[in-house]
């Protein structure tokens, strides 16, 4: 079924910047099964008929649909549907609890909606340059800006779509709930306060490389900012949100480790 939608998107969807993570996130949610593949073999088969038939055959209503009208969102959305369904068939509600993460990933796998980007990526330019240029204007730097369209010395940069940092905050979003699936903690203060951390996280690191782009430009001048360092403030984003990412998961299970200890010193 998915085969031609996996064989197309690697052709088409996957190779835009704004979608390529979702091969690695069809190659994460493969290991993540693989992962769990013997613990629901070895559950114990109580089908659940009437649950898991409705939800498989909404899956594949969803899957249809996507494939009759070519609409790919549809077409991924239908994914968690189907193996929920096929789970629910062939080992009951008890598969499902335990395919829980991995179902839950196929989300990651969905592209946006076009109307979503564009009700959001508006904003998050404004706030990302108006950011930018008190910051750098702050420490004595020639820049200004007109909406979007930031001045700095003889150069003028628009702050396009690809910098708002939509898309790094989903891509950031997957990491982090991996990370924090992998690491499991068992704090849910810790937990919820990394989950809530993830986007916060991904605008910070999303301002640092539009900060970086500006001041190679300026320094190095128009074509080392359009360039091959263009391409590479990109992974620097990844690695500075990732970095804010692991330090804060380091303070929190310093502090709240830290916590417990006591408590269980005094008991």
């Amino acid at each position: 079924m998915y085969a031609p939608i996996y064989i197309a998107a690697a052709g088409g969807l996957w190779q835009t910047d704004d979608h390529a993570h979702g091969a690695l996130v069809l190659a994460v949610v493969v290991w993540l099964f693989w992962g769990i593949h013997r613990r629901l073999i070895e559950l114990p088969a109580a089908p659940a008929p009437v649950l898991g038939w409705t939800v498989f055959a909404f899956g594949l209503l969803v899957y249809a649909t996507g494939r009759v009208f070519n609409i790919s969102i549809l077409e991924f959305a239908s994914q968690p549907f189907v193996v929920a369904g096929v789970l629910l068939l062939v080992k009951g509600r008890a598969a499902l609890r335990l395919a829980w993460f991995p179902l839950l990933y196929f989300v990651f796998m969905i592209p946006l909606p076009g109307i979503l980007v564009d009700a959001i990526t508006g904003p998050l330019k404004q706030w990302i340059s108006v950011i930018v240029v008190e910051l750098l204007y702050g420490v004595g730097y020639p820049i200004s800006r007109s909406g979007v369209i930031l001045t700095i010395g003889q150069y003028q940069m628009l702050v396009a779509d690809a910098c708002s940092g939509l898309h790094s905050m989903y891509s950031l979003t997957a990491l982090g709930t991996l990370f924090m699936y992998i690491t499991a903690r068992s704090s849910r203060v810790h937990n919820a306060v990394m989950l809530v951390s993830i986007l916060p996280i991904a605008f910070v690191a999303n301002i640092v490389r539009v900060i970086a782009l500006v001041l190679i430009t300026y320094h190095l001048g128009d074509a080392a900012g359009q360039g091959f360092l263009h391409g590479a403030a990109g992974i620097v984003l990844m690695l500075v949100a990732l970095l804010f990412f692991f330090a804060l998961d380091a303070l929190l299970a310093r502090l709240l480790g830290g916590r417990a200890a006591r408590r269980a010193t005094v008991q």
